[in-house]
């Protein structure tokens, strides 16, 4: 029977592996780095002002612009190693799911786009809100949360029935673990956190937009992807990588009507690999039965 081919662990082209990997080794970095300061007898507010204010997101206007790539790095710096285990365990669900049913390309498109809202919302919010004066001189926002969020929406999103713990009548949709999570930041806008609930919030906006723009046949991350081929380009001149919008999946040069059983292994190949890029809604309506028809060939 036809198995759909999934992402391995180990695979180099995990972005799921590859977003967590990231987050553990700058978690590791920026810990070891606090360690020094502290057996160093050095307060921990030099240790803030050297090196945590140059990657967390300032909610002060000026700051930020004399520091705008902290929009970006804010999403891979956690406080503590509870936070960023809560946040990689949601991920690994959220992410896992989607990256097995849209492709491996969505996730990390959609994890900046979140992170990029999410820091923007939360600096507007902080300078137009009078009541939340307090986090423009001295806090700030750090963690994957937002990424996080955009993630979890656009999977519910994707797939709202999704039932996971099947062994508990049945099952959990993912709809109700989603209207949890987004409770929960809710909850908090009436809050002094409120606006890192309302950048969260936003971000779950934009997950939901994003999977709403695909199914319409527009993929916000595609740009992403082709400036990613177009980099490795310049790094690997000798590998001629086709963009993936003109890949070709499957070329045959044989006579018509004629039974070619390797070719035909070759394309449910070449199928199933298009499913682990961009996901099974890409396929054609003839590809779709082409692979329904292999799976009952036992091919």
């Amino acid at each position: 029977m036809l198995n759909k081919q999934r992402i391995l662990l180990g695979a180099d082209n995990n972005a799921l592996v590859w977003l967590i990997g990231v987050q553990a080794i700058s978690f590791i970095l920026f810990s070891g780095i606090k360690i020094v300061y502290y057996l160093s007898g050095i307060p921990m507010e030099f240790f803030q002002s050297q090196v945590q204010n140059w990657f967390t997101l300032s909610a002060n206007s000026e700051i930020f612009f004399s520091r705008p790539w902290t929009l970006i790095t804010h999403l891979i710096y956690h406080d503590s190693f509870f936070g960023l285990l809560s946040n990689m365990l949601w991920l690994w669900a959220f992410g896992f799911i989607l990256q097995d049913l849209s492709g491996n390309s969505k996730l990390i498109p959609l994890f900046l786009y979140g992170g990029v809202l999410g820091g923007v919302v939360f600096i507007l919010t902080a300078n137009v809100f009078p009541v939340f004066a307090p986090v423009v001189a001295s806090g700030y926002l750090a963690g994957a949360g937002s990424g996080l969020m955009a993630i979890v929406v656009a999977t519910t999103t994707l797939t709202p029935e999704y039932r996971i713990f099947p062994m508990l009548n049945g099952g959990i949709p993912l709809w109700v673990l989603t209207l949890i999570f987004v409770a929960l930041d809710f909850s908090l806008v009436a809050s002094g956190n409120g606006c890192i609930a309302l950048a969260h919030l936003s971000a779950a906006i934009i997950g939901m937009v994003f999977i709403k723009q695909l199914q319409r046949g527009r993929d916000w991350g595609a740009w992403m992807e082709n400036f990613v081929h177009w980099v490795d380009g310049w790094f690997n001149p000798e590998k001629k990588a086709a963009p993936a919008n003109s890949r070709t999946f499957y070329t045959d040069n044989r006579k018509s009507f004629t039974k070619t059983p390797t070719v035909t292994q070759q394309r449910v190949d070449a199928l199933l690999d298009k499913i682990n890029e961009k996901g099974y809604h890409f396929l054609t309506e003839e590809e779709k039965e082409f692979l329904k028809k292999a799976s009952q060939h036992d091919l």
